[in-house]
This record gives structure tokens, sequence and C-alpha cells, in this order.
């Protein structure tokens, strides 16, 4: 996938599963359509939270990350859409990763998981209370998962 951009209209297609599956599930907005100049592509790739996708493969690949999710977990673009997801958890937290995901994919979402990710650099942190849901196009295909992630806090070294 490439680079959001203005060329692209910031990826319009995906952004736009990203919000009508967040709110055909959750029954709440995103990113709200009213804000004038922007396209609700612009406003999620530059939203002050953190939204990353995964897509349905075997093993998930990121195929989505707005630039605050780009500098938590500390990747570009290129380099975070072409890792697997479950590298964004730590081995020893993939089990309680792996029963959150088979609960999303049992209700379509939740809106309270918390749990620590890592960073490209190593540097740990804990998510509070992040909305994770399915993403559905039109015809209620399963096209992947996201992750809204509004509060985090940065863990100590060594904790």
């Amino acid at each position: 996938m490439p680079y959001p951009a203005p060329e692209n209209d910031f990826l319009v297609a995906h952004a736009a599963l990203l919000v009508q599956s967040y709110r055909r599930l959750l029954r709440r907005e995103l990113i709200p359509d009213s804000v004038p100049g922007h396209s609700i592509s612009y406003q999620l790739f530059h939203a002050p939270f953190a939204v990353l996708s995964h897509n349905t493969a075997d093993e998930p690949v990121f195929n989505y990350a707005n630039l605050a999710a780009m500098e938590l977990f500390g990747y570009g673009f290129e380099e975070i859409t072409a890792i697997p997801s479950r590298l964004s958890a730590e081995p020893v937290t993939q089990a309680e990763r792996n029963a959150m995901l088979a609960k999303v994919a049992k209700f379509g979402y939740i809106d309270d998981y918390s749990g620590v990710r890592i960073a490209k650099n190593g540097r740990r942190f804990r998510i509070n209370n992040a909305v994770v849901w399915n993403l559905l196009d039109p015809a209620d295909v399963y096209q992947g998962q996201a992750a809204c992630i509004t509060d985090w806090v940065f863990l100590p070294a060594g904790k």
C-alpha cells in the first residue's frame, strides 16, 4: 500500500473502510465528517490518536498506520506495513493478544483493551482502553482488524 499522501487522497478507500466499519459496529464516529477543508482520510491520517489496521493473512501484516501510530511505534509507513502485527506485542503477551483478537472476531469489536506493546526501538508502552474492531466492507466481507489507541503510557526500561 502506498504512503498516504495528497496524491492518493491519504488512501481514501482504506480510510473509508476504517471509518465506516467503526461507525457501523460502534455506532459512533471515529472522525467527525463535519470538519471543513479536509477529507476524512486526511483527518484520520493526521488525527491526534493512533490508528492501525492489519490484513486478513494467516499471519496478519499491518496495512495502515496514521502519523500518530507511526510515531508511537517508531516505524515509517513502509516499515510498519511490512511487519506482522503480532510483532507489536512482546512474546510473553502473545496469548493475551490472541485472545483479544479472537474476542473481536466473535463480537465485532471491543472498546476496553489494555496491554503492553513494544516500539521498534524496544521501548515498551501500555495502551489503555483501546478500541479494536473488525473491518467489514459494504458487502460484510471481512477485511481485517483495526485499532484506535487514545491513551498510552511509556514504561520505565526493564519493567
